[in-house]
């Protein structure tokens, strides 16, 4: 484990870090920035050298992600509610996952982290109290890199991907008057919120509309220091594609 590693809060009463041998990686960025995809070549990258690797993501734990979905599906919930759920999801995947992960030596990579629940629940309130209390049990990762991109550019990705939801266009605060204008002022407030905490908390900032190639290459130079590291003695090593079994049921 990384020296001196630090919950946000007050942490869990239960839990020592000071026994997490992992590493836990974040890669955050803004909806439709390309994460999954930077997330999938460096699980393939680290497994292929040895390490064993799980990944984790935002709104993917078994015991939240069906309420999650349905409770959206309705857009009737209030920014308080959907932070509740946001942070109920996070906490079962820190306990069930990321723990018992850091806990065996594992490299942890995390789509998302509890930064995007910081964005946007300031974009809602205009106050990062309450949402920073909410989560003051979560871990401080070893490693945040960020992808970062402009709000037009982004939007024309997303209309080449999967197109744009109620959610991510930010329709709850009534910023535009269709789900493409009000896309782009609610990213563009967004990315300013990840600008601000990229300076607050030290982000690794990469220009996410780079080529591939380029932004993994930039990923892979400053996960390194990591591997090489003398903490890092204590990384599990398994033969690629075993890390997940090795963590069932943990």
């Amino acid at each position: 484990m990384a020296k001196g590693r630090q919950y946000f809060g007050d942490g869990l009463a239960y839990l020592n870090p000071s026994d997490l041998k992992g590493k836990l990686i974040v890669i955050e960025g803004t909806d439709g920035v390309g994460r999954s995809t930077h997330i999938e070549l460096l699980q393939e990258w680290l497994e292929v050298q040895g390490y064993g690797v799980i990944t984790t993501g935002w709104t993917r734990s078994s015991l939240m992600s069906r309420t999650i979905d349905t409770a959206k599906e309705g857009n009737i919930l209030d920014h308080w509610s959907l932070s509740l759920l946001y942070a109920t999801d996070f906490a079962d995947r820190l306990e069930h996952q990321i723990i018992p992960a850091l806990r065996s030596g594992f490299i942890v990579l995390a789509d998302r982290y509890i930064y995007t629940a910081f964005a946007r629940a300031t974009v809602r309130s205009g106050d990062p109290t309450w949402i920073r209390d909410v989560f003051g049990f979560a871990i401080v990762p070893d490693l945040v890199c960020y992808l970062r991109i402009d709000a037009d550019t982004l939007a024309l990705r997303v209309l080449e991907s999967n197109g744009m939801n109620y959610w991510e266009s930010g329709m709850d605060l009534r910023l535009g008057t269709d789900l493409y204008d009000s896309f782009k002022k609610y990213q563009t407030l967004m990315i300013e919120e990840f600008d601000k905490m990229a300076e607050e908390f030290k982000f690794e900032v990469v220009d996410a509309r780079k080529s591939l190639e380029e932004i993994q290459e930039f990923l892979r130079a400053k996960i390194q220091p990591l591997l090489r590291s003398a903490h890092s003695r204590g990384l599990a090593r398994v033969p690629a594609g075993a890390a997940d079994s090795a963590t069932e049921g943990s």
